[in-house]
Order: structure tokens, then sequence, then C-alpha cells
């Protein structure tokens, strides 16, 4: 390995936007991060959903009556 052309390897504070902080060892000093596994839904099993403009809103709106036209469909035979 050649001298003095690698960055200097070190420990830091890796700072969640929930107020986790851990210890991580980096060549950047004090990370921000916006989510981390203490915070984030698949690992925490919770899920937050933040409805930005009514999206999801209007998402449910528009594929409320899939199923139900998917079931009709298949009632007569007929293929998507």
């Amino acid at each position: 390995m050649k001298k003095g052309i690698h960055p200097e390897f070190k420990t830091t504070t890796a700072s969640c936007a929930c107020g986790n902080k851990i210890e991580v060892g980096s060549t950047k000093e004090n990370i921000k991060v916006e989510i981390c596994a203490k915070c984030h839904p698949f690992y925490t099993g919770k899920q937050n959903l933040v409805d930005t403009a009514g999206r999801i809103e209007r998402f449910r709106k528009k594929y409320a009556g899939f199923d139900a036209v998917k079931a009709a469909a298949k009632k007569t035979g007929v293929k998507n």
C-alpha cells in the first residue's frame, strides 16, 4: 500500500434525524443521516405514511374499484 494517498480512518458519530447517535468508523467526521435502523419502518415494524399533497388519497381513489372490476371480469370470463 502506498503511503500518504489514503484518507485517515477514524471513529466518528453518525446522527440520525430521530436523535439516535451511533459511533462508527469512517473517513468523514460527524455524519448526518435521515433514517437509521432505530426509526426505519422495516426494522421497527411500524409504517408511517407521510401524505404529501394528498397523493395517498388520490392513489386509493384511483384504484378503489380495481378489485371489483377484476372480480367482474373473472366472473364473465373476460381476460385482462
